[in-house]
């Protein structure tokens, strides 16, 4: 195993990697950084882990439309893709907003 430091939206890591296999996860970084850094520049959504999550689900999303051509995406749109994260989003700035006066 070696050690790779890697910078994603700002933030150092290291990370630990099988020998032959720093390239895929140097992109791997790359491509969830620009992922992330969209997100948090397009305003809509705020919070470190808000945009983590969002971002995951996006690249899961992309991973089951390439993996499984007649997946659960297959027959949407972009834009029903869209729609779907951004429901995803509502549901998840509901649930990690703190609730006031519970009691």
């Amino acid at each position: 195993m070696i050690q790779l430091d890697v910078t994603i939206m700002g933030q150092p890591y290291r990370l630990a990697c099988k020998e032959g296999e720093e390239t895929t996860l140097r992109e791997a970084v790359h491509y969830l950084d620009a992922k992330m850094c969209a997100l948090r520049d397009s305003g809509k959504v705020k919070g470190n882990d808000r945009i983590a999550v969002m971002a995951a689900l996006s690249v899961a999303a992309e991973f089951l439309s390439v993996r499984s051509p007649q997946g659960p995406l297959s027959d949407m749109s972009i834009l029903e893709v869209k729609q779907k994260l951004e429901a995803m989003h509502h549901v998840l700035d509901n649930a990690l907003t703190p609730q006031e006066n519970l009691f």
